[in-house]
């Protein structure tokens, strides 16, 4: 990845499912990609609450209070050992207490205290347990520590539109970072200014090419490269979504990046040689683009 036509990368995030992991492996995924990709490469790294950890308590304000302390904690591991900003896991925990728009803001809040840029991740329902309201985000973004929002909604395209547009008459300071695989293209053409992405982890360099065909407006390029990146993500981003994982590991595995033994995802569902054969076929056919 280092190779790569690539400003950064993501650690601890969903795609390198890190809130599965326990704080010695955590440590060893930074420190790895830390001496991997030297500054001015920017590691951004998820925060939030660890699956594995300790239960939680049941009474609001101390489930509130254990989140904040919890996520806050991770965000300082992530300092020391070299990220650069923070990317917030949406504090699925809250989403059933009274006020949770109020506890997701003050846990934002709170990780000032960890002197890093925060990115707010707004992820659809399904995935996050908690999906922001427009007012949330509003105060999210006025926070002077949070740097933009990663947007994720899968599939409605129309609620990434009305984000665009208000971002850009309300927080044109603040950045918009795409997170939408399935339409990767279109979300540049409409406001984001840099993509964040799982899919990013294989045939990075095409996806790289449809990023700078967007900001060029080189609408030929753009066209091009975005039937090719939403053919690729055709294939990895469907039912079951959570398979996405896997499927980027065969990707990786098929164009010879890790070995086969490295395709293991523990916390994935399950999936049939049909799944990666339509992996495998989709990257055939766009072999030799970007």
């Amino acid at each position: 990845m280092a190779r790569q036509p690539v400003g950064g990368v993501a650690v601890w995030a969903h795609t390198g499912r890190g809130l599965h992991l326990d704080a010695a492996m955590r440590e060893r995924v930074l420190s790895a990609w830390r001496a991997a990709m030297p500054a001015p490469a920017l590691i951004v790294a998820g925060c939030g609450v660890p699956t594995g950890s300790a239960s939680l308590p049941s009474d609001a304000r101390m489930l509130t209070d254990e989140v904040i302390r919890r996520t806050v904690a991770m965000a300082t591991a992530a300092r020391s050992g070299g990220a650069d900003a923070l990317l917030v896991h949406p504090p699925g925990q809250l989403a059933t207490l009274p006020g949770a728009s109020r506890r997701v803001l003050a846990l934002h809040d709170a990780l000032a205290e960890v002197g890093l840029p925060l990115v707010a991740f707004l992820l659809y329902q399904r995935a996050s347990g908690l999906e922001y309201d427009d007012p949330l985000l509003d105060e999210l973004l006025a926070l002077p520590h949070v740097a933009g929002v990663k947007l994720a909604t899968l599939d409605s395209v129309m609620r990434f539109q009305k984000v665009a547009s208000h971002m850009a008459a309300n927080h044109p300071d603040r950045l918009l970072i795409t997170g939408e695989d399935r339409f990767l293209g279109y979300s540049l053409m409409i406001g984001a200014r840099c993509a964040l992405i799982g899919m990013g982890a294989a045939r990075t360099s095409m996806q790289h090419a449809l990023v700078r065909a967007a900001v060029t407006n080189d609408s030929g390029a753009l066209v091009r490269l975005t039937r090719a990146c939403d053919a690729f993500a055709a294939a990895t981003f469907v039912e079951p979504m959570e398979g996405y994982i896997r499927r980027m590991l065969w990707a990786l595995a098929e164009d010879g990046v890790i070995p086969e033994d490295a395709c293991h995802d523990p916390a994935g569902p399950p999936l049939d040689g049909d799944d990666r054969a339509r992996v495998v076929s989709a990257m055939r056919a766009l072999d030799g683009i970007a």
